[in-house]
């Protein structure tokens, strides 16, 4: 089968960061079950899975730490050029979520060669080495499998100054939040799947998808950015609890600042919400109030490829606002971050 009229998400279960696995079902698969293969054990390992945080770092040097991380998916969208940008893209932007700068990337394919073509596989591929030579290095090779389903990633190293490595859970009580692409991928997604996105709107959700998040590194070199982390398939709602939990605070959040995709109200009125929506509520557990429909629908819809969630102090927050301006990204504060109450992180709404 060639490209021409193909629709690769026929081809899988999932779509996307929202085939990631629930946070609450991820944290009983990553418990460690022998201390002695515990971040204790090296010495030389900054940022482990621990933290749950975007990518691992250890000590290069003095001065530098070699950064690693891993992502891929099934596809979110049918062109398989596109899908190989956005998988690429999504995966590079854990390095620049740290603070870094990515040096090198090899690729992960997973191909169901009975049902589709090599060619189709190539353009997905060559979408993923086109960002990379795009952002200033190279998909350097990769491993591949046959697989009943499309899925395709990058493992990615990057270099980060040990002065300017950001963590999701360096967050400090008064933090001001920003969510540097709006939210609603996965509701403008499943629209479209369904056959209900409107004209307009087409189009939207794969831009956004393929903008790196390149202004991570520059952010990282700010004083006052204590935390940096991306918003992916556990939606807002799951990497902000991640956040809070991690420095061991909670957070308020406008629903109103947050910004977002056309046309929302419209599609989660026809139920164009995905499956993982749910599931991120659901795990999420007592850290998150009632919300109304709506509320849920956006701040758990699964992201892919999604924004920079940042916490910066109020001293920095012009500094931080110019260069988001300067870049083209939304700036709005959306949040802060307060201290526990109770000793347990949880996301308040702002009303009236």
């Amino acid at each position: 089968m060639t490209a021409e009229g193909i629709r690769l998400t026929q081809y899988s279960h999932g779509a996307g960061c929202g085939c990631k696995i629930a946070p609450d079902v991820l944290s009983r698969i990553l418990a460690e079950t022998d201390s002695r293969a515990s971040a204790n054990a090296f010495p030389s390992l900054l940022v482990g899975h621990q933290s749950r945080d975007d990518a691992a770092a250890v000590i290069l040097d003095e001065d530098r730490a070699l950064l690693s991380t891993t992502d891929f998916f099934m596809p979110i969208v049918d062109d398989p050029y596109d899908f190989g940008r956005i998988a690429a893209t999504n995966a590079i932007s854990d390095i620049y979520a740290m603070g870094g700068t990515p040096q090198l990337a090899v690729a992960i394919l997973g191909w169901p060669i009975d049902k589709l073509a090599p060619e189709i596989a190539n353009q997905v591929v060559q979408g993923g080495r086109d960002v990379c030579a795009q952002l200033g290095f190279p998909l350097a090779g990769g491993h591949s499998i046959d697989a009943p389903e499309p899925i395709f990633g990058l493992a990615v190293t990057g270099t980060v100054a040990r002065a300017h490595l950001k963590q999701n859970d360096a967050a400090c009580a008064n933090d001001l939040l920003i969510l540097t692409k709006p939210l609603g991928i996965g509701i403008h997604t499943t629209s479209e799947k369904q056959g209900k996105l409107q004209a307009a709107h087409r189009g939207l959700a794969t831009e956004l998808m393929c903008q790196p998040n390149q202004v991570g590194t520059l952010l990282a070199k700010l004083d006052g950015v204590h935390a940096l982390t991306d918003v992916t398939g556990f939606g807002l709602a799951g990497h902000l609890l991640e956040m809070c939990r991690g420095a061991n605070l909670s957070a308020t959040i406008d629903p109103t600042a947050i910004p977002e995709l056309p046309g929302l109200d419209d599609y989660i009125a026809q139920g164009c919400v995905p499956g993982g929506t749910q599931r991120n509520f659901d795990a999420l557990g007592d850290g998150l109030p009632t919300l109304a429909p709506r509320e849920l629908a956006v701040l758990c819809d699964p992201q892919t490829s999604g924004g920079l969630l940042i916490a910066v102090s109020a001293g920095a927050l012009s500094d931080v606002q110019k260069l988001l301006v300067d870049e083209a990204l939304p700036s709005a504060v959306l949040g802060s971050l307060v201290p526990n109450e109770n000793g347990r992180s949880v996301i308040q709404l702002q009303t009236g």
